[in-house]
């Protein structure tokens, strides 16, 4: 297995656009694994409307269906969401898909959350979206409660049960991670109070060391504990260095990815998810590029000596 310093390293699955197929996938999982990367996740949408195929375009395969799936093919690679949008599901499914997923993976499950941004998507599946931060928390308390008993009982303003059985219960003790995603104050607080982990994508060191700080801000407040920061860095590699001012974490030569990694290392990562995702859809037909990108990670910037590799 591949880790740098003391972190686990993972890769994002892309499991929508013009060339996704399950062959596709597949061979992500089976190039993940055998590359020696930990982890695998994948995103989530459930209805593909207008505003969502801007972004995304379909095929979008389910994230839950496909790591049910991608669990018979794998051995030892975690197997998480990166992100689901919570409120689009019962938090009682959401509960008992995710156990399913763990039982069938042998507790190697991750459950990665956000609260959304699809308007038009929200609207179709019948979700009020100006509630959608309430009904993450809400959710979230519901699904850790779950996880731990054999019988469910719940009063709140969005869930209402008494004595669901609950079995299969996840095969992770206490239970699977849950990773919080999101940089606004009300992401921070929602990870404090229900997360293990802060799971941001896509960001500038700088703007994660100040977000780090109000989380700490927060969580002292609260009389908490600091969640794991465990980001998704967006890698994209260049022959010549980029200016620090104009990239990304995870963009630029070897060396400045080599000095991310390391940086959001000593920032308390437990775990970076690598995205080689760049916003072309038509990549998507030809995964090679990325499959050689992830490979030479793996030998050039993961495992360059016995000191950097545990």
């Amino acid at each position: 297995m591949l880790y740098l310093l003391g972190m686990k390293i993972g890769v994002n699955l892309v499991n929508f656009g013009p060339g996704v197929t399950p062959e596709s996938m597949a061979g992500w999982a089976e190039r993940a694994e055998s590359l020696g990367y930990h982890a695998l996740l994948i995103s989530d949408h459930v209805a593909t409307t207008p505003d969502v195929v801007e972004r995304y375009p379909a095929p979008f395969y389910d994230p839950f269906t496909t790591l049910g799936w991608l669990a018979a093919r794998t051995r030892r690679l975690e197997l998480g969401t990166t992100v689901i949008v919570l409120p689009y599901r019962h938090p009682l499914h959401v509960a008992r898909l995710g156990a399913n997923v763990d039982q069938l993976s042998g507790g190697r499950f991750i459950l990665g959350v956000g609260v959304g941004w699809a308007t038009q998507e929200f609207a179709a599946l019948g979700v009020p979206f100006h509630q959608r931060g309430a009904i993450t928390d809400e959710s979230l308390d519901v699904i850790r409660k779950f996880w731990a008993t054999d019988v469910f009982s719940y009063s709140g303003r969005f869930v209402t049960c008494e004595n669901v059985h609950t079995t299969p219960r996840p095969v992770r003790s206490p239970r699977p991670p849950i990773w919080i995603g999101g940089g606004s104050d009300a992401a921070l607080r929602r990870t404090v109070r229900y997360g293990d982990a802060w799971h941001p994508i896509r960001m500038r060191l700088d703007w994660l060391r100040e977000r780090l700080a109000q989380m700490r801000k927060i969580a002292d407040g609260e009389g908490k504990a600091m969640p794991a920061l465990a980001p998704r860095i967006k890698v994209r590699l260049t022959d010549s260095a980029m200016p620090d001012d104009q990239r990304l974490a995870g963009e630029g030569t070897l060396e400045q990815i080599r000095a991310d990694l390391r940086a959001l290392e000593s920032l308390g990562a437990t775990h970076v998810t690598l995205d080689t995702y760049l916003d072309d859809p038509e990549a998507t037909r030809d995964n090679r590029p990325a499959w050689q990108l992830l490979e030479t990670i793996a030998n050039r910037v993961l495992d360059l000596s016995r000191e950097t590799v545990r």
